[in-house]
């Protein structure tokens, strides 16, 4: 880029001098005139001396005192000296947006006309890059968070042309659920790069999506049931058993002492045809005899709530997947009822 620096130093100061002592000249008051004046001159001392760095810190902060268009194309100028050729372009257009009152001074005539010509030496120094981010596999990175040297770029510049200085640069790219990549790129003076980012998913985010009713229809088996173990398998598998062996030996029982107590009902109607009875021992009879019909009435009941409960747990037993039928399971069951005198029970063994 050509930039006319063809007036000395002494002049150009004065013509700045002048521009910020015109009425077009905003300030907030005499002292921030007065500021900008001193730091415009500063720059302009720099930018001689090609100091590109203090001219750029002097004329930014002159023009942020005062707005005047001698103050920004020096900036612009720095801009450009720095090898910024984006922010310098920006700067030139804004001096060409804004232009000049009618009746300004004629530095400021000079200025915007020098910013005409000066930034047509800018464009084609410029550079650009087009940055895209995918997941590994092609995956949609959502909400990727992408930095190029420090400052945040938006999701809209991502996959078109951005403009971008001469130079090397460092690109920062992360994303929720994926490894966070950092690399390096070169872009010549007015070139153009592709730089694809590619993020590796990290190994928390990849997971197992939980099974559906219809996940079978989709080619992917259902998961396996649990299977109970074999220990809680055969307690159950044997407790209907153990049921029925119980109700059969209250059935057993009260049929034993129902007849038993029959007989002897039989005996005492014999005996005692009044309803009382007079011989020795009636009363111990009578006894046994309620005692024979209690212990029948209970091993009825008994036998009928075990035969109910064997019944229960065998119907709501799981039945298993590999047979329509199950064959009960070997309890060796044995029962044997007992009586004795004034005594009644049963002997089991299983």
């Amino acid at each position: 880029m050509r930039v006319s620096r063809s007036i000395p130093f002494a002049v150009a100061a004065s013509a700045a001098l002048v521009g910020l002592a015109a009425p077009a000249a905003y300030a907030q008051s005499d002292a921030d005139r007065a500021t900008a004046r001193s730091l415009g001159v500063e720059g302009q001392q720099a930018l001689e001396n090609k100091d590109y760095k203090s001219a750029e810190d002097r004329f930014r902060r002159a023009e942020s005192l005062v707005n005047a268009p001698t103050l920004m194309l020096g900036l612009a100028r720095s801009l450009a000296g720095l090898g910024r050729f984006v922010e310098a372009q920006e700067t030139y257009n804004r001096i060409i947006r804004e232009g000049v009152t009618p009746g300004a001074p004629e530095v400021f005539k000079k200025a915007l006309n020098d910013a005409k010509r000066e930034v047509e030496g800018v464009g084609p120094k410029i550079g650009g890059v087009t940055i895209t981010v995918h997941g590994s596999g092609g995956a949609e990175v959502p909400n990727a968070k992408v930095v190029l040297d420090g400052s945040p770029v938006s999701t809209a510049s991502l996959g078109v042309r951005r403009s971008i200085d001469p130079g090397s640069h460092q690109l920062q790219v992360s994303g929720e659920g994926f490894k966070a990549a950092e690399l390096h790129f070169d872009v010549t003076a007015g070139g153009s790069v592709d730089q694809p980012v590619t993020l590796e998913a990290e190994a928390a985010a990849v997971t197992v999506p939980e099974a559906t009713p219809g996940a079978a229809q989709g080619g992917m088996p259902p998961p396996a049931a649990e299977q109970p173990s074999s220990s809680s398998s055969g307690a159950r598998g044997i407790l209907p058993w153990v049921a029925f062996g119980v109700g059969a030996v209250g059935l057993g029982v009260g049929g034993i002492t129902g007849f038993l107590a029959m007989g002897q009902h039989s005996d005492l109607s014999a005996k005692c045809p009044l309803t009382t009875c007079s011989y020795a021992g009636a009363q111990n009879d009578v006894d046994n005899y309620h005692t024979m019909a209690l212990v029948s009435t209970i091993g009825f009941i008994a036998g009928g709530v075990g035969v109910a409960t064997g019944a229960i747990l065998l119907l709501t037993e799981p039945k298993a997947e590999t047979a329509s039928l199950a064959l009960p399971p070997r309890t060796h069951l044995r029962v044997v009822p007992v009586v004795g005198l004034g005594s009644i029970g049963a002997v089991g063994e299983f």
